[in-house]
């Protein structure tokens, strides 16, 4: 999304589906909740599922000053393989989607032939978005989750864990 989100084609473009509060973060989240009409800012199920998909159109449009607001310092991603990406990697490959649709178009393709829904968990400070099989549903399938904190009034990314596509 996943984070969710998306480093690599595929499963991984769904994961990569994702600082403090400053005034960058907080003039994008406001002009996302305008956008999309959720705040971003709200300790809701809606708010986590709009920061995720917030995230996934940083990345692909290349918003780098956001994506640095909302990742935790210590933010990891790990893919399929077992492979981890630091924060810093992941905002670098965001800064080369700038200006670019190319990886916006292998996102949607491959979203539009793996269809997903989306599961929000929030226990505290602490919110999980676990994307699914539509077939197989949440508690039989787990594609990719995403886990945000929130800090200094807003959701912030942590950890995202990614799985390999199973067909059918």
């Amino acid at each position: 999304m996943r984070k969710q989100y998306f480093l690599q084609v595929g499963m991984t473009c769904l994961a990569v589906l994702a600082l403090g509060a400053g005034t960058a973060f907080a003039a994008a989240a406001a002009a996302a909740a305008g956008a999309n009409g959720v705040d971003e800012s709200a300790r809701s199920k809606a708010a986590v599922i709009a920061v995720d998909q917030h995230w996934l159109e940083a990345e692909l449009d290349g918003d780098t000053a956001w994506l640095n607001e909302m990742l935790l310092p210590e933010y990891r991603s790990v893919d399929a393989d077992g492979a981890v990406h630091a924060k810093a990697t992941i905002v670098a490959h965001a800064a080369k989607n700038r200006g670019n649709d190319e990886a916006r178009r292998k996102v949607e393709a491959w979203l539009k032939a793996n269809p997903s829904g989306k599961s929000v968990t929030i226990r505290g400070n602490t919110a999980i978005i676990s994307f699914y099989d539509l077939a197989k549903g949440a508690d039989k399938d787990v594609r990719s989750s995403d886990v945000f904190v929130y800090v200094d009034g807003r959701w912030h990314g942590l950890y995202s864990q990614h799985s390999k596509v199973s067909a059918g």
